[in-house]
């Protein structure tokens, strides 16, 4: 029995078959020819699909459209042991992020000459600008910045390695530890001893450093805490594991900073 489906209905019967044949979404989208957010926002339901991409779907993920668009539609997985392995290697593979330790120096240089002399920029607001350049920068051109990992704590997502890092700095004399009081309450901020290699950033990589920077330096702890806890990356992820930078595709509005809506005009 033919129904109409529903845009959410419709991503994920996609989803569930393209999990099931062992693919990216980076490699579905190359392979029905639109961009990989754009096949994000089908998976979730927030963009239509047109009777050509659906015929473009049906061959790359094997489905008769009747069957697809049929109110009994089942997904049907018959895998062994070591398809199943396969295909949790695909789906682990994408966006792993490496970490650039000297561009991860050089990004966080520059964050803090830009905020120098803003006493609310203590060790929770600085985790908080560099996840939101990282996440922000990965959603805009699907690269990563810093490529650093972050963990969800109980006080929003934290860099990993981020101590070890500042410590080098420290002991090389680039960055000084100072611990303070602001508002009575302690704080650890960082003082940078010298200037970053803007010739080791890209101007995309400026842009949306003072971006980000311009829209949340001046905040508080707690308010750039509560924010961060609002962005679906830190939602969908479980406390106390590495938060997945493909998540970044999935925002709504106000954390998204890509215009999708330009891109499926395009497409």
């Amino acid at each position: 029995m033919k129904t109409k489906l529903s845009q959410k209905q419709i991503g994920q019967r996609i989803t569930e078959l393209r999990k099931i044949k062992g693919l990216s979404q980076e490699d579905l989208a190359k392979s029905v020819n639109i961009s990989r957010p754009s096949l994000a926002q089908i998976e979730l339901g927030n963009r239509s699909v047109n009777i050509l991409e659906l015929q473009q779907f049906s061959m790359e993920l094997g489905f008769s459209l009747d069957d697809f668009m049929s109110k009994d539609f089942e997904v049907h997985q018959e895998i062994n042991d070591e398809n199943e392995k396969s295909i949790n290697i695909v789906e682990e593979r994408i966006a792993v992020p490496n970490l650039k330790v000297d561009k991860f120096k050089n990004v966080l240089l520059y964050i803090l000459e830009k905020c120098a002399g803003k006493p609310n920029v203590g060790e929770t607001v600085l985790y908080k600008l560099l996840y939101f350049s990282d996440f922000n920068y990965y959603e805009l051109y699907e690269e990563h910045l810093t490529g650093s990992k972050y963990r969800k704590l109980p006080f929003g997502p934290v860099p990993q390695k981020l101590n070890t890092i500042i410590n080098q700095m420290i002991e090389g004399g680039t960055l000084k530890r100072v611990k303070t009081k602001y508002h009575g309450y302690p704080q650890t901020r960082y003082l940078p001893l010298e200037k970053a290699d803007l010739e080791e950033l890209k101007a995309s990589e400026t842009e949306v450093l003072d971006r980000v920077i311009e829209q949340m330096s001046d905040w508080s702890a707690a308010a750039i805490s509560n924010y961060s806890h609002k962005d679906l990356p830190w939602l969908a992820s479980k406390e106390g594991e590495e938060i997945n930078y493909e998540l970044a595709f999935y925002r709504d509005a106000p954390f998204s900073v890509r215009n999708y809506g330009d891109e499926i005009e395009q497409e």
